[in-house]
């Protein structure tokens, strides 16, 4: 099959079917995860970005990262990673530079989204960095995050472009203050 032929809309049933009504389970992320995480990246950028990003800049930006597990599993290496699990399958997940107070990544399979599965990872994330005295987080969200990141107490810091593939990306550049909550 040729690349051109290849319905980067058709979103695979397996994660959306099994999930209704399962429980997620969120947690570091495991080598096995690297492939779903690829598949997770590539159906998120392809087909939620769809009502924010062109065509060519979806391409663009879904070319940006390999949608091979060996990648995926590298960049597990380089970054705290969080995933949300469903029946053994990675669902979502959350790329963190607990140093540097940065989130590099958060995706959500497509048709799972808008069900908090987000916000949880990035509950996560907030707590991992307060153990470790980080008190303010910062990411380049896309358009799809950024007014639901400004809803959670995040805060705009201005507007953001990255190149991909010869394509302008828009991010907005948040932030959000951290305090630990006495229980």
């Amino acid at each position: 099959m040729r690349h051109a032929d290849i319905d980067t809309d058709a979103e695979p049933a397996v994660p959306s079917r099994r999930c209704r009504g399962a429980r997620i389970v969120y947690r570091a992320a495991r080598s096995r995860d690297a492939a779903d995480q690829a598949e997770v990246f590539h159906h998120a950028v392809m087909q939620a970005a769809a009502g924010h990003y062109s065509l060519a800049e979806r391409e663009a930006w879904a070319m940006a990262l390999p949608r091979d597990a060996n990648a995926w599993a590298a960049r597990q290496a380089l970054h705290t990673t969080l995933v949300a699990d469903c029946e053994g399958r990675c669902v979502g997940f959350l790329e963190l530079d607990i140093l540097r107070g940065r989130i590099e990544t958060l995706y959500v399979w497509p048709s799972l989204g808008r069900r908090g599965i987000g916000s949880t990872l990035l509950v996560h994330a907030e707590r991992l960095l307060l153990e470790q005295g980080v008190t303010r987080v910062v990411i380049e969200a896309s358009a799809i995050l950024e007014d639901g990141l400004v809803h959670r107490g995040w805060q705009r810091l201005g507007d953001d472009w990255v190149e991909r593939g010869g394509e302008q990306i828009y991010r907005q550049r948040l932030e959000k203050r951290l305090f630990a909550v006495e229980t």
